[in-house]
């Protein structure tokens, strides 16, 4: 089971913003807040998301390079992807691999895939 990941940001605000309504939407609850950070639970796992210093923003995130590529999260139905998508668009977020929305994952697997505000990808899944 895993415990948590934490996530070093260009924006905090920016990021809490995004993260923020996402995670809310699909259960997960603030956790910590502080100066440089916040994080969101749900059950045993949480989320955390930290300012970067800017001494490290000089070369910003890409999911192609060595590190984490992408985090995908379970939806409740395929009506709370369709909800969520709505949301994304409303928000004018980019959506990845739009032209083959919902099912850019394969003709079984319903998903909507975006980017946050340093452009990591995201993934939410209906069961």
């Amino acid at each position: 089971m895993l415990h948590h990941v934490e996530l070093y940001v260009s924006n905090l605000r920016k990021t809490e913003d995004f993260w923020g309504w996402f995670l809310t939407k699909l259960g997960y609850e603030t956790y910590q807040k502080w100066e440089q950070g916040f994080s969101y639970k749900h059950d045993n796992a949480y989320i955390v998301f930290v300012q970067t210093e800017a001494k490290y923003l000089d070369v910003p995130y890409h999911r192609c390079r060595v590190g984490l590529n992408h985090l995908a999260f379970h939806a409740q139905s395929r009506i709370q992807v369709d909800e969520i998508t709505d949301e994304l668009i409303q928000r004018s977020v980019k959506l990845l691999y739009a032209d083959k929305h919902p099912f850019a994952g394969g003709e079984n697997h319903y998903a909507v895939y975006f980017e946050d505000p340093d452009r990591m990808k995201v993934e939410l899944v209906a069961p």
